[in-house]
């Protein structure tokens, strides 16, 4: 599995000639790195006498942060997964006519897979953002440099997963699927934008 695989293995191994893993497993790898940097930061704020105040809301924080992380790292092979599936189905026999249709369905809704993949990393990413947010404004200043390092991270997994989602929808025939897909990644990647710009405004470095 590509999450168990060392930093020099799994480097090694995209920029190898292979497909997978790619910018899609990337983007859940940043994701998760994001995730984890959030967590630090919340933990290096709980249980500190300054920030009693704070500290359930960091204790909430850490606690989503890591949820994130260990759903992110399952996406980094979701995602090379899904897209092994669409490469299983152009190798689908198409010698007859009922044998096109099949291959034909069977690659459509394996393009529908892998759109729907990136998508859940970029919603989730976009989630880290939000609790990136909260760990800088009012997490341990100490760390608000790896709190800040941990939104662009995430900032980065939110556009690469989007780019993702729309390279799969252009190769699929179901247009009300593309439109409501679309709509949802476009929203995304306004969202995302929006919060980078309200973080990075409010860091103090």
């Amino acid at each position: 599995m590509l999450k168990n695989l060392s930093i020099v293995d799994y480097l090694a191994q995209t920029a190898s000639g292979d497909p997978v893993p790619g910018g899609g497993s990337s983007a859940a790898l940043n994701a998760a790195l994001a995730a984890a940097l959030t967590e630090m930061v919340a933990n290096l704020t709980i249980g500190r006498k300054n920030f009693q105040d704070v500290d359930a809301e960091m204790r909430a924080v850490a606690e989503k942060a890591s949820s994130l992380r260990q759903k992110l790292l399952q996406d980094i092979d979701r995602d090379s997964d899904a897209y092994a599936q669409v490469l299983k189905a152009f190798q689908m026999p198409k010698a007859t006519e009922a044998e096109k249709a099949d291959r034909s369905r069977a690659v459509q809704e394996a393009f529908k897979q892998a759109a729907l993949v990136p998508l859940g990393v970029a919603r989730d990413a976009l989630a880290i953002m939000d609790l990136g947010r909260a760990v800088i404004s009012k997490g341990n200043p100490n760390a608000a440099s790896d709190g800040a390092a941990g939104v662009l991270a995430a900032r980065m997994a939110v556009r690469t997963a989007v780019y993702n989602v729309r390279i799969n929808l252009g190769s699929l025939k179901d247009e009300a699927f593309k439109s409501e897909l679309g709509h949802k990644v476009d929203q995304l990647e306004a969202e995302a934008e929006r919060l980078e710009r309200t973080i990075l405004t409010q860091l103090k470095i």
